[in-house]
């Protein structure tokens, strides 16, 4: 998975469509197609904590993990009607350009700071998890799997730009895709049926 997210983001960022400004790196050129990007969005929805959690969660305190699909369904009607079309209205990449326009850049560095601090901590909880559960299995050192998992992501994302993340988190869809119809299959109780 990793050699592959690797090569995905040596395409794009050497042989692929060229990026030659900011705008075409965070924003892939705006040429990506529809069901790359909805591959990416639900992936970025899952995380190994999710995957190897939340069977445990409902497991001991029942199946109330679903109430947070009312949530999302609510996020998601927000974010589509509300929020995207301002964004895209003043063609902002993101909401920290967005408060700058709104506000200051005070306000803007403000909420990037707090930003950034939660999106480390949040990282590297889902950096920990999949490399942990991979280390169990292997027997392979925890941090060395975790040091290469961070140092491949922030590779592929750095050369690649939005295009290989949009790209790698397909790949990474259709392989979540594939392993739990493939555990749906082999169940013991008969399968998908």
């Amino acid at each position: 998975m990793l050699a592959f997210s690797t090569l995905i983001g040596i395409y794009f960022g050497c042989f692929g469509t060229k990026q030659s400004t900011i705008r075409e790196y965070l924003m892939g050129g705006k040429n990506i197609k529809v069901v790359p990007i909805a591959g990416s969005v639900a992936v970025s929805h899952i995380s190994g904590n999710l995957l190897a959690g939340s069977v445990a969660d409902v497991y001991r305190y029942g199946a109330s993990l679903w109430l947070f699909s009312v949530a999302y369904v609510i996020m998601d009607f927000l974010a589509v009607y509300v929020y995207l079309p301002v964004f895209f209205k003043m063609q902002v990449i993101n909401i920290h350009e967005y408060l700058e326009k709104r506000f200051d850049k005070k306000t803007r560095m403000l909420a990037f700071v707090f930003y950034v601090f939660s999106k480390i901590l949040v990282f590297l909880i889902h950096a920990y998890t999949p490399s942990w559960t991979f280390a169990t299995a292997t027997g392979i050192n925890v941090n060395l799997i975790a040091t290469v998992l961070c140092v491949v992501c922030v590779f592929y994302t750095s050369i690649g730009g939005l295009q290989t993340v949009v790209w790698t988190d397909f790949l990474q869809f259709g392989i979540i895709v594939a392993c739990l119809l493939t555990v749906f299959g082999l169940d013991a109780s008969g399968g998908i049926s």
